[in-house]
């Protein structure tokens, strides 16, 4: 998208403006405009009249590049919470950028090597965290920040940071109310859109897309479930079924078998264009395929564990050993790092990415840090990094209302003592939802997307491809082949906890393969 005004220049958009009818009342732009030329025209008069400040004024998911020739700079923007992914690096004598870091990897004036010091992050937490990419040069621009190009310097600002500030002045009561009235505002204003008249949502058993589809405008509720599991622990289909029935609306499960979960992985691990050793992806990428036959949009309830406190890690006092908190997702220890690579560098400390937020934090309780910790880390960095990339490269727009700004803008005030009550996480959340769901549905305990692939891993009739991967020339570049052998072998002899490593491992060579050329 580029405006030819000579003012401003918008070099790159992707992203959703949720809230663009009040912005075209508020900024003189007329509402019937096409959505790309409305678009266009919002954040043209938005920057005009606001500058820098014009991000606080939209609400939705974005990233975008704007060119002030006044003022002879390039801005990149990435939304508070980081729900679209933006990378950018130095080309020559050009900053470019891009949602598909792959994009910046193919340029022939960018050298493509490995990040060493990304991969030991990487085989610690299960994703790739902070602004470091699997690419030397590659930069990933971190939630509510922005880089200020002036043509031979890249500055990286803060324009946004996640803050906790308890209000005990109201009750759960209250809060839950003013949870559902912004909750109303947000899809009222997801409504307006006539571009868009049909929608679908993905549903779980769970509370926060159980809430999702009652509150919205979606026809159809949309599930994944695995051949031979389906009652097994690993498979919620038939209570989201029951819940999509209670509330009137459509309901399609797609079963995924063992089969075509392997055959996947690939041309996700390729679609993402870093590694992630979160699972889920493959089972989100089938689902995405599957509501593409049907509809280009389709909700997601992402951002209520992280906003309002929705995993056992929140709620379990931190042990005294403990330095950091190390986010939802840390599946090796620096211990196993060292004896598994086999150029471990002693210099790159594993809690550096958490260290700063959390001393930042300081003080405050001990909820609130690791909110602010999962917020700033986790959340953009696994859980938008799967469903950004998975569903834009299905070809399906993801939008994820409960990510929206001012639902965090309540979760933020809220103490901590109502977020866990009568022993149950986001308890606050859950009382908002109950408002519009059975009793049993909003209390329900979580489960989430369980992947069957622990189990599948071990069975010799799909682990081949692993197996090849793991003894292959690619890995021996990497690892101690013996180590690697050793945690391989002990996982197929009944170590089930260590399928996580095994698949950041798996997810990591088949990057190597298909996006680094080896």
């Amino acid at each position: 998208m580029e405006n030819t005004k000579k003012t401003v220049q918008i070099r790159y958009f992707s992203g959703y403006i949720r809230n663009w009818k009040a912005l075209c009342g508020e900024l003189g732009i007329d509402p019937a405009l096409n959505r790309q030329q409305r678009e266009e025209a919002i954040i043209t008069k938005a920057y005009t009249m606001w500058k820098l400040d014009f991000m606080s004024h939209i609400f939705g998911m974005f990233v975008i590049a704007i060119y002030d020739n006044d003022a002879k700079k390039l801005y990149i923007i990435r939304d508070q919470v980081g729900q679209k992914h933006i990378f950018y690096a130095k080309a020559g004598d050009e900053l470019i950028c891009s949602g598909d870091i792959s994009e910046l990897a193919a340029d022939s004036r960018i050298e493509k090597r490995l990040n060493k010091r990304m991969l030991q992050q990487y085989l610690f937490y299960g994703y790739p965290i902070g602004s470091e990419t699997f690419y030397e040069g590659i930069y990933k621009l971190m939630p509510g920040h922005y880089v200020e190009w002036d043509g031979t310097d890249a500055k990286v600002y803060r324009y946004w940071r996640p803050e906790f500030e308890p209000d005990h002045s109201k009750t759960v009561d209250q809060w839950a109310e003013e949870i559902k009235s912004v909750i109303t505002q947000i899809f009222d204003e997801e409504k307006n859109d006539a571009e868009f008249p049909y929608k679908e949502s993905f549903l779980s058993g769970g509370v926060d897309s159980s809430f999702l589809l009652a509150a919205s405008d979606a026809v159809y509720a949309n599930t994944v479930s695995y051949v031979g599991y389906e009652q097994s622990g690993f498979d919620e289909s038939s209570l989201a079924e029951q819940t999509a029935s209670v509330l009137g609306k459509g309901f399609r499960k797609r079963m995924i078998s063992a089969e075509e979960y392997f055959e996947r992985i690939p041309s996700v691990i390729k679609g993402m264009g870093q590694p992630l050793g979160d699972a889920s992806a493959v089972a989100f990428s089938i689902g995405c395929t599957a509501v593409r036959e049907h509809t280009k949009v389709v909700y997601s309830g992402e951002g209520i564990d992280e906003f309002f406190g929705g995993y056992n890690a929140h709620k379990t006092p931190m042990q005294p050993d403990w330095k950091y908190y190390l986010t939802c997702s840390h599946i090796m220890s620096e211990d196993v790092v060292r004896s598994l690579m086999k150029d471990f560098d002693s210099n790159v400390n594993a809690a550096d990415p958490v260290a700063a937020i959390w001393n930042e934090t300081e003080g405050q309780d001990e909820l609130a840090r690791k909110l602010t910790t999962d917020v700033s880390l986790w959340l953009e960095g696994d859980i938008y990094l799967n469903t950004d990339r998975t569903s834009t490269a299905c070809g399906v727009e993801l939008h994820t209302p409960f990510s929206d700004l001012r639902l965090f803008n309540i979760a933020r005030r809220i103490p901590a003592e109502m977020k866990f009550m009568e022993g149950q996480n986001k308890y606050v959340f859950r009382k908002a939802a109950s408002s519009l769901l059975p009793y049993e549905a909003a209390f329900r305990k979580k489960v989430g997307f369980p992947v069957p692939v622990r189990k599948w891993l071990a069975e010799e009739r799909f682990n081949k491809p692993i197996t090849e991967m793991l003894t292959g020339e690619t890995a021996k570049k990497y690892f101690n082949i013996d180590e690697l052998s050793s945690m391989w072998q002990r996982y197929i002899n009944g170590e089930e906890l260590l399928w996580n490593r095994i698949y950041a491992v798996y997810a990591f060579l088949l990057w190597a393969k298909h996006c680094l050329g080896e």
